[in-house]
């Protein structure tokens, strides 16, 4: 056994919908406010849980039931699976963020985590004092931390602004001295939740390199991402998540197989996306229906390249009452997760100051650029300046040759990934 680095047995999570918001606090939030007080002499008030009672209507749901797996001290790890699968839970368990309901974990080893931006920082403190902050919490001494300080600050790229509060910072610099602090200060297992979610293409590029100078070291790496791209060129395994249960184990080729396969024969003519659970969102507004249509109104199940297509979605708001300042935009992603473009009334212009309790809102592009092939369509929806509806592999949209350039020539992705609208022209010099 002492090849195992994690050792997961009969493992349940049980959560109550409906119930009244829980105010306690976290071991990781009552550490960092007793590490902080020194620090900036701060207020260190621990809230008592709120035992007012439950929502008489609220239903018992397991988020995780009857896992158990074991991972290998070196081994690197893709959990994948549908939002609401149980991937995050999972991992905010193995870092003992939230406590399991039944069953047993064992680690051996030091555990550093990545759960989403900025986790584990104070927002008052400067990035200089969360990068301490992080150490002390990994259970670092202060002369390992400073050793690794330059670099961490060279990876993260903010060495302007390390002795600014974060609370300042953009989402992408939290994500950089976030990623960079995990990374750095070495532990022995890393646990990683969509850290390619935010920041530009090139430190995403950075970030994958770093994990796979991490894998190379011989440390553990279980990593949760929407991109499988990046899971099968980093992990050998693969997880696969379904409702909470594993579906699958094994090579992670084949995890991936299985997971693009459940989508593979969604068919978008009249799509009841009330249906849909696999939704995050407040939920005041929600997506009900989609369809394509060309530029006639006739509904299509296919879109041909160079062609005018609308993208109908039907929606109706949170107790049938308007809703204020509404964004609304479509993401087309490859199957693997890569993003190709956004589309939405921000990039327009046209955000609505508000919207009817029903209707339907219209995306219409026009000369489509993909070439042929299958993607992956993704909705969002947001309210009041707050996410309330977004669908994660709403469908899949199949992309057929429609001679975009009239010149009789079909051009594939290995070509190219968009089809451009333009000409050429020759003029001889004398």
């Amino acid at each position: 056994m002492n090849d195992i680095a994690i050792n997961i047995e009969n493992l349940g999570k049980q959560y109550k919908i409906g119930a009244a918001a829980e105010k306690g606090r976290t071991f990781r939030e009552a550490l960092t406010d007793k590490i902080v007080t020194p620090l900036r002499l701060m207020r260190n008030t621990f809230f008592r849980p709120d035992t007012s009672g439950f929502d008489a209507e609220s239903e018992l749901i397991w988020a995780l039931k009857n896992i158990s797996f074991q991972v290998k001290k070196g081994e690197v790890v893709g959990i994948i699976g549908r939002n609401g699968a149980g991937k995050t839970t999972l991992l905010k368990i193995l870092s003992r963020i939230t406590e399991p309901t039944e069953g047993e974990v064992r680690i051996n080893g030091r555990v550093g985590s990545l759960l989403e931006v900025g986790a584990g920082f104070h927002s008052e403190l400067t990035g200089r004092e969360n990068i301490y902050l992080n150490g002390a919490i990994l259970g670092m001494k202060k002369a390992e931390i400073d050793k690794k300080f330059d670099n961490i600050v060279a990876f993260a790229e903010i060495k302007r602004f390390i002795d600014t509060p974060v609370k300042r910072y953009s989402s992408g610099m939290y994500m950089r001295l976030a990623f960079a602090v995990a990374a750095q200060l070495e532990p022995e297992i890393l646990l990683v939740d969509e850290v390619l979610a935010v920041g530009d293409a090139l430190f995403q590029t950075k970030c994958l390199a770093k994990m796979s100078s991490i894998t190379q070291q011989g440390r553990t790496v279980l990593f949760v991402s929407h991109n499988m791209s990046a899971i099968s060129s980093i992990c050998k395994t693969g997880i696969l998540l379904e409702a909470g249960k594993i579906s699958f184990a094994g090579p992670v080729r084949e995890a991936v197989s299985i997971y693009l396969d459940q989508f593979s024969g969604t068919s978008q003519r009249g799509m009841q996306l009330s249906l849909r659970k696999d939704r995050t969102g407040t939920g005041e507004a929600i997506l009900v229906n989609f369809c394509l249509e060309d530029e006639d109104g006739k509904e299509i199940v296919q879109i041909r390249n160079g062609q005018t297509v609308r993208f109908i979605f039907d929606y109706i708001t949170k107790s049938y009452q308007e809703v204020k300042d509404v964004d609304f935009q479509i993401v087309m992603l490859t199957q693997e997760a890569e993003l190709l473009f956004q589309f939405g009334t921000r990039f327009t212009g046209q955000q609505l100051k508000k919207i009817a309790p029903k209707g339907k809102f219209i995306c219409e592009i026009r000369k489509f650029p993909l070439v042929p092939g299958h993607y992956r369509l993704d909705a969002y929806l947001a309210a009041g300046g707050k996410p309330s509806d977004y669908i994660s592999w709403l469908t899949l949209v199949d992309v057929i040759d429609g001679d975009f350039y009239q010149s009789g020539y079909c051009i594939f992705e290995k070509e190219s990934k968009f089809l451009v609208d333009g000409s050429f022209s020759f003029q001889e010099s004398h």
